[in-house]
């Protein structure tokens, strides 16, 4: 499994063209293993709308059933552990190839 950043979840699910051709290989690659969501990325999505920083077709609500709904579409769940891993990441944290998570050998990060 790979677990998306939020901008690659919203530019996937709106076929944006800021989706590049190596983020679409890469999901292409694994949507068979899962495509992994943070909780986060939803709460993230939310926000975005309130901050008026993304603009939906739909409510935030109907936005988020539906693009957990889409083939492949695993929501992971925030753990303590993920929260510290995160902030321990590199900075700036910028990269196409995936990286793996020590607490979860089968998951990947894939962000924009």
């Amino acid at each position: 499994m790979i677990l998306l950043d939020t901008h690659i979840w919203i530019w996937w699910v709106h076929g944006d063209d800021r989706l590049t051709k190596d983020h679409t290989e890469l999901l292409q690659l694994h949507e068979k293993t899962g495509l992994g969501v943070s909780v986060i990325s939803c709460w993230e999505v939310a926000k975005l709308v309130e901050y008026q920083r993304l603009e939906l077709p739909c409510s935030v609500d109907e936005w988020i059933k539906q693009a957990l709904a889409y083939p492949y579409v695993q929501l992971v769940d925030l753990t303590p552990q993920i929260a510290i891993e995160a902030t321990q990441l590199p900075n700036p944290f910028i990269e196409i190839q995936p990286i793996k998570l020590s607490l979860r050998p089968d998951v990947f990060m894939v962000v924009s």
